[in-house]
């Protein structure tokens, strides 16, 4: 085993070190249980058994394993290995038929010099009037699955054109080649189709986003700016006696809150054991949190875009696509970093600096009111802890922020920004699948769906989902003035049963409650789950894309606890068919009943693009909450302190003070 630091026991759930992806190569290599050459895709800790780490008490190190996906690309072949750091050994070696890997980064810096030196593709560029070929812009999306011959068992990609503008770090979205495709055997690297569907115009005009090249673009930038805004003063974050957290290794505590911070190359960002100080009691909520998978869908039929069905997570990685994140402009104030490691096709550690950032912010009241007869009031601040990590993916960012409060609410956000996937469209022309936002330029219609994975721990793991759904009383007796409702509580026993969609009609939520354990009440306590703004997939039934992306087809899934169920579109969502993952799973119609359970609810957001979000979006969010239900005794930030002047020398402590009228 990667030794820890000398007197420490590594914690089971803390991400490889660098030491321990390099050694569990080694291991791999000289066991010799798969043909030479390979290449390697990914690498992650194996985690142990759950019961094993919820029954670890620190005194002794759990077996530390390494899980890898290997790829021989001359028979076409994948492999899953488990190998053993502690024991130097490999304990599972198995073939995974009928699979494709996901994306590798050899792979995707290898097609756009592939494309670029085939004649074909070169020729299309000239018809367009393009003579110099260097400008050109190529983005390697994934290949889809149309039919059963298209791709066949070929694993292939779709790369797709744009030109750049003639100056360095020009917008490379800006002018696409419309009516352009490919395809590409990533096994062979050859090219083995180049499809002109037609001549569109390139758009001329810019979209520089970059201040000096939008000033030098002057009237060909759109839209044209003059100069930069030169009235926004400073905003200073400070925490003068530092943050409220503590951190060791990659466990947190703040503010009653304990976790562990964790990561892989394909979820990203991992919440592990979050529990919460209930006066003296650390009450657990989650053993586990992470983006299970996610899907974009594209609205357009046109050939350059009607295979636009990104898998982002299962495809290509949420972790191993991150960005480093900048202090002062991804995250303000005290911060914290977490690196990430990803590994390339030799297996050498990748080292993803900032990957991860955790600071706290200042969102506002927490609670207030006043007696206005005796004009006394009370008024506190809430304060959120905010672990964040950002994904580029060609041209979207995503960014996954994950909130904890000091009432002991949880809360989700995904944040979209980045640049559209554009298309071209003739002069004269109005774009029937999407929007112009440039000369000659349109974003396509699409949507997002983000699938949560929730291994739910409500005060123990014996938990149940309760569907609460809001109900009008017919006028009579009991509601003679037309104005009473009340809520119809459903608990949801099986698998099938739970395949949910949102219902604002009803203002439909969820209950995750543990119906062994009882509130003051008498009530079982209970988290609430609370959608957010949420759409439906907009997927005919019988569409191909649909088999694939179904788990995006309900709002809320919920299973048993299997520790192999993890990815919502399946393991291996390359070219997959479908349907995989959680419509597969739910079939067994399996008891959700009083048992370890995982919540999965996914989140979508409806993209018909603006003008003003080009040439660069302006973020767009979606998420949910966790809200304590029943779970404490009542307002657990009523012992939040009385704020002060905050730093502010104006304001005196006194006017502080619970006499304050504030109303």
């Amino acid at each position: 085993m990667v030794p820890a630091p000398t007197g420490v026991t590594p914690h089971p759930l803390t991400p490889l070190s660098a030491g321990e992806l390099e050694a569990a190569v080694r291991i791999l290599g000289e066991a010799k249980r798969i043909p030479q050459p390979y290449r390697i895709v990914s690498i992650w800790l194996h985690e142990p058994p759950k019961q094993d780490v919820l029954a670890w008490d620190g005194s002794e190190p759990l077996e530390r394993e390494a899980f890898t996906v290997v790829y021989d690309r001359s028979a076409r072949k994948t492999y899953e290995t488990v190998v053993s750091l502690t024991h130097r050994r490999v304990n599972r070696c198995e073939e995974i038929t009928g699979v494709q890997p996901a994306y590798m980064i050899e792979e995707i810096f290898a097609v756009p010099e592939l494309i670029m030196a085939d004649p074909r593709w070169q020729e299309a560029l000239r018809r367009r009037g393009v003579t110099d070929l260097s400008l050109a812009y190529v983005d390697p999306w994934p290949g889809a699955w149309l039919s059963d011959t298209d791709p066949g068992d070929r694993r292939v990609c779709r790369p797709l054109t744009w030109v750049r503008p003639p100056v360095e770090n020009g917008h490379q979205y800006a002018r696409p080649v419309e009516g352009l495709t490919a395809v590409v055997d990533l096994d062979q690297m050859k090219v083995i189709d180049v499809t002109d569907h037609g001549v569109v115009p390139i758009p001329e005009f810019q979209g520089e986003y970059i201040p000096e090249l939008m000033t030098a673009a002057g009237d060909r930038n759109r839209p044209q700016f003059g100069r930069l805004r030169n009235d926004v003063k400073p905003i200073e974050i400070t925490q003068p006696e530092g943050p409220s957290w503590t951190v060791d290794g990659h466990r947190v505590e703040w503010q009653k809150w304990q976790l562990h911070v964790g990561w892989t190359a394909r979820e990203g960002l991992i919440l592990f054991d979050v529990r919460y100080d209930d006066r003296g009691q650390l009450r657990p909520i989650l053993y586990r949190a992470s983006v299970a998978e996610m899907v974009v869908p594209y609205g357009d039929p046109a050939p350059t875009h009607f295979h636009k069905l990104a898998f982002d997570e299962g495809e290509v990685g949420l972790g191993l696509l991150v960005t480093s994140l900048t202090p002062g402009c991804d995250c303000l104030g005290e911060t914290r970093y977490f690196d990430g490691l990803a590994t390339d096709q030799d297996g050498h550690p990748i080292l993803l600096p900032n990957a991860i950032c955790m600071h706290e912010e200042d969102t506002g009241i927490a609670w207030k009111h006043l007696d206005y007869q005796k004009e006394t009031g009370e008024v506190r601040r809430m304060r959120r802890l905010v672990l964040s990590s950002i994904v580029n993916l060609g041209n979207y960012e995503y960014g996954f922020f994950w909130y904890l409060y000091q009432d002991g609410s949880i809360e989700f956000e995904v944040k979209l920004t980045g640049v559209l996937s554009t298309g071209a469209y003739r002069p004269g022309d109005k774009p029937k699948y999407g929007t112009a936002v440039a000369p000659g330029v349109y974003g396509p219609n699409h949507q997002h769906f983000f699938c949560v994975r929730l291994d739910t721990d409500i005060d123990g793991v014996q938990n149940t989902v309760v569907e609460v759904n809001s109900e009008a009383i017919p006028l009579g007796e009991d509601n003679p003035y037309g104005m009473a409702w009340v809520t119809r509580e459903t608990p949801l026993r099986t698998e099938r049963q739970a395949r949910r969609t949102i219902n604002p009609g009803s203002a439909r939520f969820w209950r995750i409650t543990n119906p062994s354990r009882l509130n003051e009440m008498g009530e079982s306590v209970a988290y609430r789950l609370q959608p957010g703004a949420n759409v439906g997939l907009f997927l005919h039934e019988d569409s191909p894309m649909l088999r694939r992306a179904k788990f995006a087809s309900k709002h809320l899934w919920v299973t048993p606890y299997d520790q192999h169920e993890r990815y919502a579109a399946g393991d291996y969502p390359w070219q997959n068919r479908g349907p995989d993952g959680l419509p597969r799973w739910t079939e067994a119609d399996r008891n959700i009943d009083n048992t370890d359970i995982v919540a999965w609810y996914v989140v979508g957001v409806h993209h018909v693009p603006r003008v003003e979000e080009w040439p660069v979006m302006p973020v767009a969010k979606a998420g949910f909450h966790l809200l304590p239900d029943g779970f404490f005794d009542g307002n657990p930030s009523l012992d939040l302190p009385r704020p002060h002047h905050a730093g502010h020398p104006g304001i005196p402590d006194e006017q502080m003070s619970p006499t304050t009228h504030t109303g």
